[in-house]
């Protein structure tokens, strides 16, 4: 019989072998633009954000900060730990949900917000998903990539140290 630690083990092992890799190679967002994509979405108490491909969890903790709930989704399990340890060292854990799941199967019915820093590629393909899925008013913010059919309500751009400039788009739901 396998010891309890074991089998614990054996199990995360296998919902990691499970997964497909990354759509994306992960590169934190600099704190300067977090704040302006808070900013640009309005978020607020009372706010649902879900951050799709969350990596450390830097976008969650700062909307919880600002008294909204965050759901931190990544497809890699590594992710999801480091930022339910960020969020514990935070003071925010308990405002922030973590999903270890593929961002193209999360349920997002009950998201206000939505933050991506993913691609222009993965972008087109989570569209519809977004449309189908959220309701009106809900707001959206993409960190350098459009959507080639979305037309954004507004862009801006935003200097920070580690890069002279960061484009970040919004789109409401109508």
């Amino acid at each position: 019989m396998l010891s309890r630690a074991v089998a614990l083990f054996l199990v995360v092992f296998a919902a990691c072998a499970a997964q497909r890799p990354p759509d994306v190679q992960y590169e934190p967002t600099p704190p300067e633009v977090v704040e302006a994509m808070l900013d640009l979405a309005g978020v607020k108490a009372g706010d649902v954000l879900y951050d799709l491909g969350c990596g450390d969890g830097r976008i969650p903790i700062a909307a919880a900060k600002r008294g909204a709930r965050a759901v931190c989704v990544d497809i890699d399990i590594q992710r999801i730990a480091e930022s339910r340890v960020n969020a514990r060292q935070a003071g925010v854990e308990e405002r922030i949900s973590f999903r270890h799941e593929d961002l193209m199967t999360t349920d997002l019915r009950d998201a206000t917000v939505v933050m991506l820093f993913l691609s222009a590629r993965l972008n087109d393909r989570l569209h519809p998903k977004l449309q189908k899925e959220l309701q009106p008013g809900s707001r959206v913010v993409s960190h350098w990539h459009s959507m080639s059919r979305w037309k954004p309500d507004r862009t801006i751009t935003v200097k920070s140290r580690q890069r002279e400039e960061h484009a970040l788009f919004l789109w409401t739901i109508p």
